[in-house]
C-alpha cells in the first residue's frame, strides 16, 4: 500500500492537460471525417487552441508554483509565453488551411493533430523544473515536427529534410542528454532550482559542471538554429512544404527562449561568466554567417532560413548582456529585451510566411524571389504588408523590428560591450541588403504572373491584422516591452 503518495496538484498544468485530451480526441474524431478539406478537424483544433488560452489566463496566479515533485513550474513568464504560442499556432493554421486543402497529400487529420502534440510539447518545455521534463517536452516537440516535415510523401525535398532534420535533431538530443548526465554527475540533483542551490553552496565538481555545460550549450544552439549548429535550418525550411515551415520558424522560438532561462538563468546563473563567453561566440558568427549567406539565396524560404539564424544571434546578445564582472544590475533589462525581441520576430516571422502562403496555389509554391516581382501591380495592400514585414525584420523605423533591436543594443551597451553593438549594428546593415531586395521587386519589377491572388476571406483579414500589428507595435511597443519585465521579474 502506497502511504507516501502525493497526488499532485493538476491545476497549474490544466493547460497542457487540456490539450492532451483534445488531441486524442481530434485523432479519433478524424476517423469519421469524410470531407477532404478536413473542416471539421480544422475547427476542432482551433478551439482546443482557444480553450488551452483561456484555461492558461484563467489559472495565472501570477505567483511562481511548483507541482509534479517540482518537476513542473507555473509562473508569469511561463503563462504569458504559453499565450503567445497558442496565438501563433492559430494564426499559424489559419494561413496553413487552404494551402493544406489543396494538396491531397497533406489533406489530413495527422497534420493538425502533430501541431497540438508539437505544442505540447513546447508548453511542457516552457513550464520545466527538471532537466527531464525539459528534455521530455523538448523530444515530444521534435518528434512531432519531423513528422510533419516528412507529411508530403510525394516531394522528395521534404523526405530528404525531414532524413537530414531527423539525424542532425539526434545528434543534438544526444549532446543534450549527456550534458544533463554531468550536471546530475557535478551536483547530484536534475531539478533546476536545485542546481542553482547547489552551486551557489559551492557543493558541486566545477570541472564536470563545466564541461556538461558546453553540451547543454550546443543543444540549446541547435534548437535556437544558431552558427555552427544551424546545418539544418535552410534544408529543413526549403525542404519542407510551407505550412511546416512557418510553424517551425515561429512556435518552436518561443519555447527555446524558455529554454535557456530556464537552464541558464534559472538553473546556472553562477556560471554566467562561462555560458556568456560561448554564447557570445554563437551570436556573433550567427550575425555574420546568417547574414552574408542570406545575401546569395534565390529562394526567399532559404533566405528567410538565414535570416533566422543572425536573428537568433541577435537575440543572444541580451542573453550575454544579463550579468557583467558578477554584477547582475543589467540580468533584468537584457533578458526582457531578449524576450521582447524574439516575441516580436516571431509576429514578423509569422507574417513573412504568411505572404508567401497567400501567393501559393496547387502546383505553385511562390518561394522564388522572382515570384514576388511586380505584387504592387497585383496587390498594392498586401504589396505593402509585404514591405512592413520586410522593414521590421531589417529594423528600419518605425516597426517592431526597430525597437525590438533597440532595446536588444541599449542592454549591450549598458553591459559595456560597445564593439558588440558595433558589430551587431554593422552586421544588421549588410542584412537590410537582402530584405530591401524583397522591396525593390515587388515595386520596380515588372510581374512575372498576374494571376489574382486567390485565397479565402478570413486568411486575407488575418495577414492584413498581422501587418499592421507590425506597424502598430512598432509605434507603440510599450505594452509589449512592460508585459516581457513584468513577467520576467515575477518569474527569475
Amino acid at each position: 500500500m502506497l502511504t507516501n503518495f502525493v497526488i499532485p496538484d493538476l491545476l497549474p498544468a490544466a493547460p497542457e492537460l487540456f490539450i492532451l485530451a483534445m488531441a486524442c480526441v481530434i485523432l479519433i474524431v478524424d476517423l469519421f471525417v469524410k470531407s477532404k478539406a478536413r473542416t471539421l478537424t480544422f475547427a476542432l483544433t482551433q478551439l482546443t487552441l482557444v480553450g488551452c488560452a483561456a484555461i492558461t489566463y484563467m489559472t495565472s496566479t501570477g505567483e511562481i508554483t511548483y507541482t509534479f515533485s517540482n518537476m513542473f513550474v507555473d509562473d508569469l513568464m511561463a503563462d504569458l509565453l504559453k499565450l503567445f504560442l497558442d496565438l501563433t499556432v492559430i494564426v499559424v493554421l489559419f494561413y496553413a488551411r487552404g494551402y493544406i486543402a489543396e494538396r491531397v497529400s497533406m489533406a489530413k487529420g495527422e497534420f493538425y493533430v502533430l501541431v497540438l502534440l508539437a505544442t505540447l510539447g513546447m508548453m511542457v518545455m516552457i513550464s520545466a523544473n527538471h532537466l527531464l521534463t525539459l528534455y521530455l517536452g523538448l523530444e515530444m516537440m521534435s518528434l512531432s515536427v519531423y513528422a510533419m516535415v516528412a507529411l508530403n510523401r510525394d516531394s522528395t525535398q521534404a523526405t530528404e529534410a525531414a532524413m537530414k532534420y531527423f539525424v542532425l535533431g539526434a545528434l543534438a538530443s544526444g549532446l543534450l542528454l549527456y550534458g544533463i548526465s554531468m550536471v546530475y554527475g557535478a551536483t547530484g540533483t536534475l531539478e533546476i532550482t536545485q542546481v542553482a542551490q547547489a552551486l551557489a553552496q559551492g557543493a558541486v565538481n566545477k570541472t564536470i559542471l563545466i564541461f556538461g555545460l558546453v553540451f547543454l550549450v550546443a543543444g540549446i544552439a541547435f534548437k535556437l538554429g544558431v552558427v555552427p549548429f544551424h546545418m539544418w535550418i535552410p534544408d529543413v525550411y526549403h525542404g519542407a512544404p510551407t505550412p511546416v515551415t512557418l510553424f517551425i520558424a515561429s512556435a518552436p522560438k518561443l519555447a527555446a527562449f524558455a529554454m535557456v532561462i530556464r537552464l541558464l538563468v534559472n538553473g546556472l546563473f553562477f556560471l554566467a561568466p562561462d555560458w556568456q563567453q560561448m554564447l557570445m561566440i554563437l551570436a556573433v558568427l550567427s550575425m555574420a554567417i546568417g547574414n552574408l549567406a542570406a545575401i546569395a539565396q534565390t529562394n526567399i524560404k532559404r533566405m528567410l532560413a538565414y535570416s533566422a539564424i543572425s536573428h537568433m544571434g541577435f537575440m543572444l546578445l541580451g542573453m550575454v548582456s544579463g550579468v557583467v564582472g558578477g554584477d547582475a544590475r543589467f540580468a533584468l533589462n537584457a533578458y526582457s529585451s531578449s524576450m521582447f525581441y524574439m516575441v516580436a520576430y516571431v509576429i514578423t516571422s509569422v507574417a513573412g510566411f504568411g505572404m508567401i502562403l497567400l501567393l501559393a496555389r496547387a502546383g505553385f509554391e511562390a518561394d522564388s524571389l522572382d515570384d514576388f516581382k511586380g505584387l504592387n501591380k497585383r496587390s498594392p495592400w498586401f504589396a505593402s504588408m509585404m514591405m512592413v514585414v520586410m522593414l521590421s525584420m531589417a529594423g528600419i523605423p518605425f516597426f517592431v523590428g526597430f525597437f525590438a533591436k533597440f532595446a536588444v543594443l541599449q542592454a549591450v551597451v549598458a553591459a559595456g560591450y560597445m564593439w558588440l553593438a558595433i558589430a551587431a549594428v554593422l552586421f544588421s546593415l549588410i542584412g537590410a541588403f537582402y530584405y530591401l531586395r524583397v522591396v525593390k521587386l515587388m515595386y520596380f519589377d515588372a510581374p512575372l504572373d498576374e494571376t489574382p491572388i486567390a485565397s479565402g476571406f478570413d486568411t486575407k483579414l488575418l495577414l492584413s491584422a498581422n501587418g499592421l500589428a507590425v506597424a502598430l507595435l512598432g509605434l507603440f511597443p510599450q505594452t509589449l516591452m512592460y508585459l516581457c519585465a513584468v513577467a520576467l521579474v515575477r518569474s527569475l
